[in-house]
């Protein structure tokens, strides 16, 4: 038996997938979590052997989540769920850990497949996310400036970007005030930005955030 944790902010995404997977042969929910760090607790609690995670949460996030859920469990399974699709959200959840990538428009049978593919060790990658990292190294026009960041830096980016001030950021972390900062102003460096602002503009522009979510 197979025991999936699903985490998503939004009830009716993790209720439905939830429902939909406890009717398959051989799969069993070890629990619902609506946070990144109600992952966390629930993962040390419960010990699923598969996280299904929501990328895009308030509070810490799915990038995060990951980092911290897999320091509880090393030995987890973790396939990130999102409406992402574009770099650099796959290979940044890949840098810090996950396994899986899936968008939500994929199949129950797709997300299925996945889980028993990374269950029997292997990394399970929708096509069409898998021809973007294949293609990643030749960059090019359509190359996104946000896939020079490292996997800290692209979290505290999309932190800022949803609103979070520098002491939240710095709280949800657990880093100091001074070293949000820094990231910060190596983020409008390497992105060539001057503020906040201009770093959620550009965030906009290249599908990194929808514009109605910071509206």
């Amino acid at each position: 038996m197979i025991r999936v944790l699903v985490v998503d902010d939004h009830q009716l995404v993790r209720v439905g997938t939830a429902r939909l997977l406890s009717d398959i042969e051989g799969m069993e929910i070890a629990g619902l979590a609506e946070s990144g760090e109600q992952a966390v607790d629930m993962v040390q609690d419960l010990k699923p052997d598969v996280v299904l995670m929501d990328v895009q949460m308030p509070g810490i996030g799915g990038l995060e989540a990951t980092r911290r859920c897999l320091r509880v469990d090393p030995d987890l399974k973790i396939i990130a769920v999102t409406i992402y699709e574009d770099e650099p959200y796959p290979s940044k959840l890949m840098e810090v850990g996950a396994v899986g990538y899936l968008t939500k428009n994929a199949s129950i049978d797709e997300m299925v497949r996945a889980i028993k593919k990374v269950m029997s060790g292997q990394r399970y990658i929708s096509s069409e996310i898998a021809q973007q990292l294949v293609l990643r190294p030749f960059g090019g026009e359509d190359a996104s400036p946000f896939e020079v960041l490292s996997s800290r830096e692209m979290q505290i980016t999309l932190m800022v970007i949803m609103g979070h001030a520098a002491p939240d950021i710095s709280e949800k972390l657990s880093l100091s005030p001074k070293t949000v900062n820094s990231y910060r102003y190596r983020i409008f460096e390497k992105l060539d930005v001057k503020n906040d602002v201009g770093l959620t503009r550009l965030a906009i522009k290249h599908g990194i955030i929808d514009a109605e979510a910071v509206a």
